[in-house]
């Protein structure tokens, strides 16, 4: 027989279980992108506890519309070696390489999986937790003495009905913005610290689509804005004020990818 409210016990027993097994990891990534997903993989591949918080319900960012809803994405080389690897089929043209964006996320999406990511949809930061860096606090010549430690999560519905809410925290070893165009956490730190650890210390937007210079400026971009803080894909490119790229996904999965080397040196 089955019973509707032993479904639901499942349903919410499971689920809180998973969320209380993940309030303190290695790294939070936030955003479920192609930067994100790749970010989150390898991290995870390293046996390293990862969480990913997507706020919208589904995974994958821009790769699921492809270009303009023809649901295709072109990768260069170096991006499409990372989708074989989730056994991505990816058609040769020219220079470049041509996929299909569905199956590029659900393939994705199941590698980071199952080789541990947990991730969460339809939760939103909404804060980041700051505390004292200890890596400076013996060096008075270091301006940063304070480190991201953490993220303050709420779910995405109450944002958008605006409710009163008090949000919850998950605690990390460093926080990765991989929110696309948007670089909302990168935001979030600007206006709690005053500054990145970049040239103007500030987010600078993402300028007008120029493909090829996007693509070449994002590996440079991709990196430690703040202590704490990792931007990958297009976050990075927003902090910087660099091009946006359209339906070219290589750069993107690249980020990801030296995102997550950067960190194990560290971690």
């Amino acid at each position: 027989m089955i019973e509707e409210t032993k479904i639901t016990e499942l349903i919410v027993r499971n689920a809180v279980d998973d969320f209380l097994n993940n309030l303190d990891v290695d790294v939070v990534v936030a955003g479920g992108g192609p930067a994100g997903l790749t970010t989150a993989r390898y991290l995870a591949k390293a046996k390293k506890k990862v969480v990913l918080f997507e706020r919208k319900l589904s995974i994958g960012g821009g790769m699921w519309g492809g270009g303009m809803m023809f649901p295709r994405v072109v990768l260069q080389k170096g991006g499409k070696e990372i989708l074989e690897e989730c056994d991505v089929k990816c058609k040769k043209s020219g220079g470049l390489w041509v996929a299909d964006s569905i199956e590029c996320v659900t393939k994705m999406t199941a590698k980071a999986i199952d080789e541990g990511v947990k991730i969460f949809n339809l939760v939103s930061i909404e804060d980041v937790i700051i505390r004292n860096n200890e890596d400076n606090k013996n060096n008075k010549n270091r301006k940063n003495k304070t480190k991201i430690c953490g993220v303050v999560i709420n779910w995405t519905a109450v944002q958008m009905a605006n409710l009163h809410v008090d949000p919850l925290s998950v605690k990390s070893k460093f926080v990765v913005d991989a929110t696309g165009h948007e670089a909302s956490i990168s935001h979030l730190v600007v206006k709690k610290v005053g500054n990145l650890n970049t040239k103007t210390g500030d987010v600078l937007g993402e300028r007008s689509m120029w493909a090829e210079k996007g693509e070449s400026d994002i590996m440079g971009n991709t990196g430690e804005v703040y202590p704490g803080l990792f931007v990958s894909g297009m976050a990075a490119n927003a902090v910087y004020g660099s091009e946006r790229m359209g339906a070219i996904f290589g750069g993107m999965l690249m980020s990801g990818k030296k995102v997550s080397e950067l960190i194990l040196k560290k971690i």
